[in-house]
């Protein structure tokens, strides 16, 4: 009996020894043997070459003219307006004026101060203060609004006034 357990322990043994997908590799070899490793080559990358500026009678839109404009204080250029460039900035001069949002007015007896609401921040403004990047100086406060200042920088290097409001938005009961 053990004889016949034996044989038939190595009969299975033996028939579990075969190829395994033996089919599936046949027919794999025979569907890929027309095709070959080959890969195309890169395409050639021209070498960049640079255009010259050729343009003499208008200024150069690359060259530093337009920042010597700014640097160079001419005495009566842009009515004499130019903005303080040693100051240091305030927080809020950071971000565009059409960012910026007057959600509230907190008045004292001697000063009235707004809040701004920048990013995530929540900012506490008065006179004096500046904001926005076009070096606007806060004239005024009242309930609804914020007066400034702004100085703007003409094509020709000339700084001139414009007068914007930052008005008071409505939070909707939250």
């Amino acid at each position: 009996m053990r004889k016949a357990i034996a044989l038939l322990l190595v009969l299975l043994l033996a028939a579990c020894g075969g190829e395994e997908f033996g089919d599936l590799k046949a027919e794999l070899k025979d569907k890929t043997k027309d095709l070959r490793g080959r890969i195309d080559p890169l395409p050639v990358v021209k070498p960049y070459e640079p255009v010259p500026y050729k343009v003499f009678d208008q200024p150069d839109p690359f060259g530093p003219s337009k920042i010597e404009l700014v640097t160079k204080s001419a005495p009566g250029a842009g009515g004499g307006l130019k903005p303080d460039l040693n100051r240091p900035k305030e927080p809020l001069e950071s971000f565009p004026l059409e960012s910026l949002k007057m959600v509230g007015v907190w008045q004292q007896p001697k000063a009235t101060f707004a809040l701004v609401k920048a990013d995530t921040g929540l900012y506490r403004v008065k006179v004096g203060n500046y904001m926005g990047q076009n070096f606007g100086i806060v004239t005024s406060i009242t309930g609804n609004a914020i007066q400034l200042r702004e100085l703007i920088q003409d094509a020709t290097g000339d700084w001139s006034e414009r007068q914007s409001t930052l008005q008071l938005q409505e939070t909707g009961g939250r």
